[in-house]
């Protein structure tokens, strides 16, 4: 791996990590977060910053000397519910808040990326606009970034972002044309029987019976209703039911993720889990309730944007270290907006090393190698100059 190009680049950058890990915020309440970048970027001389997109956001541009295209760089801002339970020297201050999924290094990079950016303005062609987005944890924070302009003003012709994984070694880049990341959207079903004494159940109406069929039922929609070429999961994560050992409940909560690739499958999913619930539920006395909650789309990656990422992963770690394609990765990520609505890449970084980086993504005890982060900042600086 190439040694960055100056001491105090590179120890900004870890500096700027262990300081966004240290004080996590949740979604939209990264404000402490937002002022810091914020000011970072004002004293590398930036002055076209929008603040407060999306509540905590900031959209920085940087004009080049060049004509070119408009490139949006993004990376997510907020922390998750997590108690961090690792004990690196610069873990969460703040209890039940924790960096477990990579965000404090999108954000170091992108802000290092930005600042050295900024000192190379006439290498660039086009206008550069750096992206830092709240509430990417279930919230949607990039459909709100949209709503409120972000991929307008200067008009924005393509995007960019990237991922650390402890899923991959780090010095390694991971691509894929296509859906990358899944869809996710939830289940929430409630079935209504009758309750009763746990010895006399012929007088009842079993919900958790039916529920454990139910469960069982849905796995089908995948094993057998589903091409073996597409991929789709349906998960079952939770059921609340009961209240002691020998009393049947009157009723059963379950609720559930179901995970695609393909958005023709993935509208075909609310039919076929209701269509079981109803067959179900006819066939053991029971009533249900089904509510099916459309979370984010696939991240569906644009092969001419991807070869611009496999240029610069070409030069920053050379092709034996580019994985190409990578597996599908079956998270949701809501870049997908971006990307529905301007030619995108997402790509991967590896963060995964001999003693760091072992934990998978929203563990409580997450952590990254630290090398993956000049990686990101010269995969970014690579592609705004492109």
């Amino acid at each position: 791996m190439r040694a960055p190009k100056t001491t105090t680049e590179a120890h900004e950058l870890v500096a700027f990590r262990r300081q966004f890990h240290a004080h996590p915020e949740l979604a939209f309440q990264e404000t402490e977060t937002a002022a810091f970048i914020e000011g970072k970027l004002r004293e590398a001389g930036f002055d076209g910053i929008r603040t407060g997109v999306a509540e905590t956001g900031i959209l920085a541009t940087l004009k080049g000397t060049n004509p070119g295209p408009t490139t949006l760089l993004r990376a997510d801002m907020d922390a998750l519910p997590v108690q961090e339970l690792g004990t690196p020297p610069y873990r969460s201050t703040r209890d039940g808040v924790m960096h477990a999924c990579g965000h404090d290094g999108h954000m170091a990079i992108l802000l290092t990326a930005a600042r050295a950016l900024a000192r190379r303005r006439d290498e660039i062609a086009g206008t550069l606009v750096f992206c830092f987005q709240p509430g990417e944890e279930g919230y949607g924070g990039n459909r709100v970034m949209i709503e409120q302009g972000a991929l307008e003003h200067p008009h924005v012709d393509r995007t960019f972002a990237l991922h650390l994984y402890t899923g991959l070694e780090v010095g390694k880049i991971g691509i894929r044309d296509g859906p990358f990341f899944a869809a996710s959207d939830q289940i929430f079903l409630t079935l209504l029987g009758r309750g009763g004494h746990g010895a006399m159940p012929q007088l009842s109406v079993d919900p958790i019976v039916a529920s454990a069929q139910l469960v069982t039922m849905l796995q089908t929609i995948v094993s057998r209703e589903t091409a073996p070429k597409d991929t789709a999961v349906v998960t079952i994560g939770k059921i609340v039911a009961g209240t002691t050992h020998n009393v049947i409940p009157d009723e059963a909560e379950l609720t559930g993720t179901v995970r695609t690739l393909d958005e023709s499958l993935r509208r075909t999913m609310p039919e076929r889990i209701e269509r079981m619930a109803a067959g179900l539920c006819a066939a053991m006395r029971l009533q249900y309730t089904l509510d099916y909650e459309w979370g984010y789309p696939a991240v569906v990656n644009d092969a001419a944007m991807n070869d611009v990422v496999r240029a610069a992963a070409l030069r920053v770690v050379g092709s034996e270290n580019v994985v190409d394609p990578h597996e599908v990765v079956m998270w949701a990520e809501d870049m997908a907006y971006m990307q529905n609505e301007r030619p995108g890449a997402y790509f991967i970084v590896g963060a995964r090393g001999h003693d760091a980086g072992l934990e998978p993504q929203h563990s409580a005890r997450y952590d990254i190698d630290e090398r993956a982060l000049e990686i990101g900042v010269r995969m970014m600086t690579e592609i705004a100059l492109t």
